[in-house]
């Protein structure tokens, strides 16, 4: 009965929120269209339900060549591969609104885990990998909370000239994997309506470890 409801609310919430930001989303379109390359929207492959791979739509933040360019895959803070509306798209979250599409056609849930792409979701310990994505990925979830500030992370990691990949592989995506096996393990319409609203928390106070007083039996990050 879950996963139907669930559904239902997908389809009527991003169908209503597409239309309510439409005032917001056909300027930025046009903004985008005159500015940088030219171009609005970035799909890119990722990895979804049952380890099927989909098209995830985005505002075009980068720059159409950057995957060929320094930096690869990995985006960091101030990237000079960023268009002129890149960064600020990035910080607030904005590029992630094209997901709406994602989530009405069903390539996507409003919780759940991230899709990542096919190389990153290599990266992923075996026994995460055969069940992370047992659920539909989502706009966000317990690990796009607790990893806010992943940017910054990855950007102290480069600094400091250590392996970006090699922090992935051993730091980032282990802990990760725990997260979202701790989600399926407690998923449900608390936990995703607690989700919901500690992301709008997050994004005006960045700092808060609330998510770990909600979710006490939660993993705590140490790093």
């Amino acid at each position: 009965m879950y996963p139907v409801i669930k559904r239902f609310f997908d389809i009527l919430l991003s169908g209503t929120a597409l239309i309510l930001l439409a005032p917001l989303l056909i300027p930025l379109a046009v903004a985008l269209k005159l500015t940088g390359e030219g171009y609005i929207f970035y799909l890119q492959d990722r990895v979804g339900y049952k380890n099927r791979v989909f098209k995830i739509y985005k505002f075009a933040t980068m720059l159409k060549d950057s995957p060929n360019m320094a930096g690869g895959l990995i985006t960091v803070r101030n990237d000079p591969r960023l268009t002129p509306l890149g960064g600020f798209l990035r910080s607030t979250k904005i590029n992630e609104l094209p997901q709406l599409l994602n989530i009405l056609k069903g390539d996507m849930s409003f919780v759940g885990p991230r899709p990542v792409m096919p190389k990153s979701f290599e990266v992923y310990p075996d026994e995460i990998k055969q069940i992370i994505y047992n659920v539909k990925p989502g706009l966000t979830g317990v690990g796009s909370i607790i990893f806010r500030d992943e940017e910054r992370l990855i950007t102290k990691v480069r600094d400091e000239g250590g392996d970006v990949w090699h922090y992935y592989q051993y730091t980032i995506y282990p802990f990760k994997g725990q997260v979202e096996k701790w989600y399926q393990e407690n998923r449900g319409f608390y936990t995703d309506l607690m989700c919901i609203l500690l992301t709008a928390w997050v994004i005006v106070f960045p700092k808060s470890e609330l998510i770990y007083t909600v979710f006490g039996s939660l993993p705590r990050r140490t790093f």
